[in-house]
Parts: structure tokens; sequence; C-alpha cells
């Protein structure tokens, strides 16, 4: 894993995004009039008019093969229908491709849109000179340049060549909002009909001449290794061609079919030395988090003096499991060892990571590997890991063939990483009218960014600096991490932690709001009733954006207005990677479970590019959210993860899935994000809901176990 940290590469691409400009200029020869024109690397144009957009971020089914291209068409005024989408690789045009942090449309905004422009700068300017008229009398309109004045129109593909000629310019003009045909506008995805037909490629689909299919054994234990190998019966298998061992910690049983490389792996004998976590169990985890707490932790954020605090003293604790990302396609990679490179075609979120972490894994320099990017069934983070591709890379080499190496559902829930578990301990003293004086919460929870080689800073995960952000205006605020070791691989998981601080935080307000004697929504609102800005490390948050989401959730969902009989309502906000979100969960009643009715979400994530895939954003962060909050849990047992696949890992189904209503601020600003945002404020809101109909408070999730 490249010692690069979540939050490193977020800021990065962020001040990458505000400054970039259109990657690189791709010099056509003059005489090429026949060849396409593509002044950058983001779009190229044939002289037949075809569209070409290159997307440089990996699509895991959150319709980035859809959004990007609009930003950059919207600029470039072509006919949207007609476009074809090229996925990039890993390469160095594109600055960091990283897909996660939500900020596949924040970071790609502007540099998609000055491609776009620069573009249709281009054209234009090539079509004005060829008819002698000045270029601010020309417009362009869906793939063409027309000069109403003289009633004369000239297709894209007819001026690629002359546009070719012509310097590229470095600012083009951007439209002015008012005038976006497509921005905003809801686009059913490019890529629905592969989808739904069965013609898409996904990493598990794709195939390689002479291909074989490996599944590896793995470690048993936390920190394992190979002690010995017996593998004469697995090569006995009919369809085994190869055992090898791979690195220390893993042998592969490599086939010429899926099944026979499975059953192949039944029959190897591996013995292992178990190492020092053979024993470790979730009842140690749990307890190593109370004996951290007893340490000082590290500031995460500081306002105002709380040892000014007076009044009442209210405090809580909660508790936050290991969770799984379980993407419905597990992990999976086909590579092609060369001798002197390497080609893989991974479904990755890391296209330049796992590039990477090949050549150092097959001593090779990083421009001898090529990574291809494949569709993702999902990702959730998990993606975020280099594993499988390197895994890949070494079993080619090994066998000297191409190889797809295959999780199991299995592997995947066996041997991944994992979000950490966390505890918190929140404290407030309450005035006479029942609001914080001051608010003290220490978050107790094993780093990512540590135990995957960054430094922190000054103690602190730089993640929580995007994440943790306590955006309640209260006089006196102590935000506090303790950060602990764990043997337990960890992995940053959709919201990451931001769905445990919110999840404590919202249920702490909860819990005051009821000392106050005051409604939970009456509560924030009297937090959030004055317009400031909160700086929160290098992001400055709103508590009038906070503010509007509350409203708007609470006016959709009818919060003034009594719930009906035998329905309960909670509810919560978060503000996590540019974006607010609030939620209102409605529940009624089955037996001794919450069944759940109704969500209503309010979003203010910037300028909605396409309002239908966002909708499909926040029903997704319901499902997900509502899955980690009933269910997900990951149990730690003799040193290994106790469960195996989605009969003791359960994900929400149908039958519990309940009506989902989205509403999104009207917004001017540039857009954020939306992929995570949502995730956070289920939990918190949804225990608002159940304490509202049991009078019984959830400190520790999942809630269903």
């Amino acid at each position: 894993m490249s010692p690069v940290s979540r939050r490193d590469f977020l800021t990065t691409s962020a001040t990458a995004a505000a400054g970039l400009v259109v990657a690189l200029h791709l010099p056509l020869s003059s005489e090429a009039e026949s060849a396409e024109f593509a002044p950058n690397a983001y779009v190229h144009i044939s002289p037949e008019g075809k569209v070409t957009i290159v997307v440089a971020r990996s699509e895991m089914g959150q319709g980035v093969r859809t959004s990007l291209p609009m930003i950059l068409a919207e600029e470039l005024d072509c006919d949207f229908s007609q476009i074809a989408i090229e996925q990039a690789g890993a390469s160095t045009l594109f600055g960091d491709q990283t897909t996660g942090g939500s900020a596949s449309v924040r970071t790609c905004w502007d540099p998609m849109r000055k491609a776009g422009a620069q573009v249709r700068a281009m054209l234009v300017s090539a079509a004005s000179a060829h008819w002698k008229v000045d270029s601010s009398g020309c417009t362009t309109e869906n793939g063409f340049v027309i000069h109403a004045a003289s009633n004369r129109k000239a297709s894209y593909g007819s001026l690629v060549g002359a546009a070719a000629k012509l310097p590229v310019p470095a600012e083009p003009k951007l439209k002015d909002a008012k005038d976006f045909k497509l921005i905003g506008k809801p686009k059913q995805r490019l890529d629905t009909k592969s989808k739904t037909n069965g013609s898409a490629i996904f990493g598990i689909d794709f195939k390689v001449p002479g291909m074989k299919y490996a599944v590896l054994v793995r470690a048993p234990k936390f920190g394992a290794t190979v002690k010995s190998v017996d593998d004469a019966r697995a090569k006995g298998v009919a369809g085994v061609t190869h055992v090898e061992k791979i690195g220390d910690s893993a042998v592969a049983v490599v086939a010429d079919s899926v099944w026979a490389a499975m059953s192949g792996r039944r029959a190897l004998k591996v013995t292992w030395n178990n190492g020092e976590n053979a024993t470790l169990d979730s009842e140690a985890v749990s307890q190593s988090l109370r004996e951290a707490a007893k340490k000082k932790g590290v500031a995460l954020f500081n306002a105002g003096d709380v040892a000014k605090g007076a009044g009442k003293k209210v405090e809580a604790e909660f508790e936050t499991p290991f969770l799984a990302h379980a993407p419905l396609e597990p992990g999976n990679c086909t590579a092609q060892f060369r001798g002197d490179s390497c080609e893989l075609w991974a479904p990755t979120q890391v296209p330049q990571d796992v590039r990477d972490s090949v050549a150092a894994a097959l001593n090779l320099k990083p421009e001898q590997v090529k990574v291809n990017v494949t569709l993702m069934g999902g990702g959730f983070g998990r993606r975020l890991e280099h594993d499988y591709g390197v895994e890949a890379a070494l079993v080619s080499k090994a066998v000297n063939l191409p190889v797809k190496v295959i999780w199991t559902r299995e592997d995947d829930m066996k041997y991944s990483t994992y979000r950490p578990v966390s505890l918190h301990q929140i404290s407030a003293h309450v005035g006479a009218d029942g609001y914080p004086t001051e608010l003290t919460h220490r978050i107790i929870s094993p780093s990512i960014s540590r135990q995957k080689g960054t430094k922190l800073d000054d103690g602190i995960d730089p993640d929580l600096k995007d994440e943790g952000a306590f955006i309640y205006p209260v006089a006196n605020v102590l935000l506090e991490y303790v950060d602990l070791d764990t043997a337990v691989p960890l992995g940053w998981m959709r919201s990451v932690y931001a769905s445990q601080v919110a999840f404590a935080n919202e249920c702490f307000l909860d819990e005051l709001a009821e000392v106050a004697g005051k409604d939970p929504l009456e509560y924030r609102l009297h937090l959030l009733r004055e317009d400031k800005e909160i700086k929160f490390w290098d992001t400055t948050w709103s508590t009038a954006r906070m503010r509007g989401v509350l409203k708007l959730a609470a006016e959709k969902a009818g919060w003034s207005k009594p719930v009906a009989s035998g329905r309960f309502r909670g509810i919560a906000a978060h503000a996590c990677f540019g974006s607010y979100v609030a939620e209102v969960v409605e529940i009624s009643r089955n037996e001794d479970q919450p069944k759940i009715e109704r969500v209503v979400v309010a979003a203010d994530c910037g300028t909605v590019v396409n309002p239908n895939i966002l909708e499909q954003q926040l029903h997704s962060a319901v499902v997900f959210g509502l899955t980690q909050t009933l269910y997900g849990k990951i149990t730690v047992q003799g040193g290994a993860i106790a469960q195996a696949n989605f009969g003791d890992y359960q994900l929400l189904r149908n039958a519990d899935m309940p009506v989902i209503e989205t509403h999104f601020v009207e917004s001017s600003e540039a857009p954020s994000g939306i992929g995570e945002p949502p995730v956070p404020p289920m939990a918190p809101a949804l225990c608002g809901a159940i304490y509202a109909a049991t009078k019984k408070r959830v400190r520790a999730l999942p809630i269903l176990t």
C-alpha cells in the first residue's frame, strides 16, 4: 500500500482541480487532416464527428461514466446522446486517479469543464476563420458551430483538421450556470443498457487467451505464515497445473478452470506458523479500547476552553464494531507477466497505486506495468487496496502465463480489510436552559492511515480532519483522538470515521435535548440559530447550510405535525466531504424490532450535476447505512474473522426496504461529495426513532444482534 493517506489524495486533488488546466496537449501533425482531434487528454473528436470523452475515475456503480462526461459535454455543446466513453487506465495525464472520498465530481468539475470549453473555443475559432467572421458571432449547439447572421453551420467533425492547427487556449471562457443545458437535468446512465443486457465487462468477466485461474489459500490467523506445503493431492486434481507459494502467507492453486482451482485448494495441505495473534477475539479488542481510553488523547478540534463549562454534567459512551465492505463482486484481477512488463485488468479504485505496488513486487519500473480499469461490482473502499492486483501479478510471474486470481465470497469476508472499531466518550455541562456550556468528545479508534504506513499528523489520523467535523457552535468544545494498535487489517469504508463520529455526536445531542425538555429538531436548530462559519482544519463549514438541510428534511417529513399512530421518528444531520445531509427516519414496531417505514433525506451538495444519479446515490446510502446500523458487525474469534458469507453478515433485503424520499437544497456552489455524506446520519436518526418508540437509548451498534 502506498503510504499516502486518503486525505492527502483528497487535498491534493482539490488543489489540483482548482488550478488544473486541462491535462496535456497532444500535438497533432499538421498533415494529419484525417486524424482525430485531441487537444487535451479528456476528449477526442473524429473527422466523422464522433466525440469520445475519457473518464479518469473508476465506475463502481456511482455513475461517473455518465456524470463526468456530462460536465465536459455541457461546455463542449455536443450531442450527449451520441458521445462515446473511454475508460482511462493508470496514466500520468490525469493527476491522482484515486476514486474515493466522494471526490470524483468535485475534483473533476473544473478540469472537465475547462477541457470541454477548450475544445469548443478551438472549433469556433476554426469555423470563424474559415467563414471570415468574428468568433463572437458564432454559437454552438449539438455538435455544430453556427453563424446565424450568415445562416451557416459546420459540424465539429468537419472542423477538426483546422482546429488541430490552432493553439490550445489555457483559460477558455466557461459557461454561466444559467446557460447550462445538461447540468442539473436528470439523465439516464449511459451504461444502463450494457449492465442490464449482460454485455458489460466487469473485472471478474475478463478473459485473456490462454489464461489460467487461481485461488489462494491465505493465512488463517492475523499475521500467520506458511510453515510447509504438501501439494501432492492438490496436483492430483484434474485441471490443476501449478501450486505456488506466494509471499510468506499464501499459496496459489492454478488451474484450467475456477472449479478445478477451488477443488485443488480443498485438497491442498498447508501447515502454518500461527504467530502471536492466534487467540485474539472481539472481547479483547473491546477491552483494548477501554484501556486506551485511559490515555491522554491529542486534540482533534479545540474551541474555547472546556474547563469553563458549568452546569449539570451529562455523559454517555458509544461503541461501534468492525465492518466489512462486502461488495457483491469479490476481489479479482487478471494479470499477464511478460518478463520485462506486466499488464493487468483490474476492478480498482486506485489504478496508479496498483501499478506502483505491482511494479515494486515484480522489481519493475512503474512504466513497465500497464493497468486497465474494468467495471466493478461495488467498491465502498475495498478496492482502494492493492492486494488482489499484486497477487495476480505474482502468480502470473510464477507460472509465466496470464492468470486471473479470484477471491471467493468467503475469501472476501474473512481476509479483507475492515472499518475499525471505535469507542466514544462524550460529556457536556448544560446550563439552566439545557444547552451545553461545554462539550468534550474522546474518540478512541485504531488508525487506518497509521496501519498503512502514513505518519499521523501530531498523533491524529488525517482522515478524521475531513470526517469528524463538529459544526454546532458550542462555545467550548474539545474533540480528542486516541490511537491504538490492532492486528486486525483496517481499510477505508464508505464515510470512514464520519459514520462513527456522527453516531456518537448526534445520539448524544438527542440525550441533551431530552435533558433540556426540547424537541430534537428544535434543540439542533437553536444551536445553529446564528449564521457562522466554523473552521475545522482546512475546511470551513457553514451553520446556515447545516440548518438548511435540517429544516428541509423536517419540512418534507412533516416533523411539525403529529406522527401517525404507531409510528415514531428520529432526526440527525452530519456534514463531511464538503456536503451537508439531514435525515428523518420513521419506524413502526414489529414485535421487539423496529420496522423502517420511511426515510426522508435532504442534501446540500452544491450544484447538482445529474439529479437522477444523485437520487440513486442517496438511496444507496440509505441501504448501506441501514445495513450497518441494523446488522453490521464483524466478529474476531481465535485470531481470525468469524463471518464467512452473507448468511452470517446480513445485508438489508428487499422486504426491509423503507419508502425513501430525497430532496436537494438549491445551490450555485461547486459540486461537493455525495456518495458518503448520506451514510453518517442514518444510525443516529434511526436510534432517535427507536428511543421515541421504546424510551431505550441505543449506545452500541448494530441494533439487531
